[in-house]
C-alpha cells in the first residue's frame, strides 16, 4: 500500500514535453525533488 512520507513505487508514464509525447520514469529523477498530481482525465465520468 502506498503511504505518506514512504517511497513511491517506480513507474512509467506518457508525458508531453517539449511539444511531443514522451515516456518517463519516476526512478529517472532519483535523488530530486518530484510533485505528483493525479486526477481524472477531463470529460470522463469518474
Amino acid at each position: 500500500m502506498i503511504m505518506v512520507g514512504r517511497k513511491a513505487p517506480d513507474f512509467a508514464a506518457p508525458a508531453y514535453h517539449q511539444g511531443k509525447f514522451v515516456s518517463v520514469k519516476l526512478s529517472e529523477y532519483l535523488g530530486k525533488w518530484v510533485l505528483l498530481c493525479f486526477y481524472p482525465g477531463d470529460f470522463t465520468f469518474v
